[in-house]
């Protein structure tokens, strides 16, 4: 079960990083107040998951969902750079993750 709730932690880890883009610097009510409660409810999923997972482990599994979330979201929705150098360090970040959690 912490897994599952670090997984979800990275989905709205995603989620609030995105409201940050979309509430225009807290300018914007709904989506301001959409990237708050999406962070709120990240950081108390992290907290359930590092009740049992390594904190160290926990945390850059939980910032390495978001980080890779965004960096792929960001090409689709913002058209951010997709040039093979960025797609080969997000591809680090998924090794990375798979990584810890093989040897979690």
């Amino acid at each position: 079960m912490p897994w599952i709730y670090l997984l979800l932690a990275g989905l709205f880890e995603i989620g609030f990083a995105l409201g940050l883009k979309y509430s225009e610097g807290f300018t914007r009510l709904w989506p301001s107040v959409a990237t708050v409660i999406a962070a709120g409810i990240s950081l108390w999923l992290l907290t359930q998951a590092l009740r049992t997972v390594p904190v160290g482990t926990g945390y850059a599994i939980w910032t390495g969902i978001g980080a890779l979330g965004v960096a792929v979201l960001g090409i689709f929705l913002f058209g951010d750079s997709a040039s093979p150098a960025r797609l080969a360090c997000i591809a680090l970040i998924v090794s990375g993750v798979v990584g810890l959690k093989l040897v979690s």
